[in-house]
């Protein structure tokens, strides 16, 4: 398990499983026409797998430029979905 967390494995799964599920709340939305849009998923998807990428670059002892760099990316998309789901 020690294997799954020092090589950023574990983090690559579940990067995989963040694939599967904006895969699979698409096609619940355009099938149902209920759920989330795809639209307003983007943001909040891009905005954790930018967090879970630099928890990979941590876990692997990258440096911290390249933490920063998937941390700041993270806060851009953050934003991002917040302004487009701000109502005033």
């Amino acid at each position: 398990m020690a294997e799954l967390f020092e090589s950023g494995r574990l983090i690559d799964l579940i990067l995989g499983l963040v694939v599967v599920e904006a895969i699979a709340l698409t096609l619940f939305n355009r099938l149902t026409g209920k759920g989330v849009a795809p639209r307003d998923l983007v943001g909040l998807l891009l905005a954790g797998a930018f967090l879970l990428v630099a928890v990979r670059f941590a876990l692997t002892g990258a440096e911290w430029i390249w933490i920063g760099l998937w941390l700041g990316l993270a806060l851009i998309a953050h934003l991002a979905d917040l302004a487009l789901r701000w109502r005033s």
